[in-house]
């Protein structure tokens, strides 16, 4: 999956990766290859793992994330 992160610094992250786990006003979630398009509201920490199974994490006080069609997921963070 294409990921991109934007924050008020700039690009935090931007490349292929095979999941993102997010805190979510819902609770925690796990976007993976092909996930239905989704928007949520972000209250924590992003834990990015990339196609070579290395873990980045962001901390995110707030944002949003959408996944959309083609594989692809944004998030805005601040």
């Amino acid at each position: 999956m294409e990921l991109q992160v934007l924050s008020l610094k700039g690009v935090e992250f931007s490349g292929d990766v095979r999941s993102v786990n997010a805190r979510t006003t819902s609770g925690e979630i796990t976007v993976l290859d092909h996930h239905l398009p989704l928007i949520t509201v972000l209250n924590g920490r992003l834990v990015i793992k990339d196609a070579t199974g290395n873990e980045k994490t962001i901390p995110a006080i707030s944002g949003f994330l959408e996944v959309g069609k083609g594989n692809k997921a944004s998030v805005l963070i601040s």
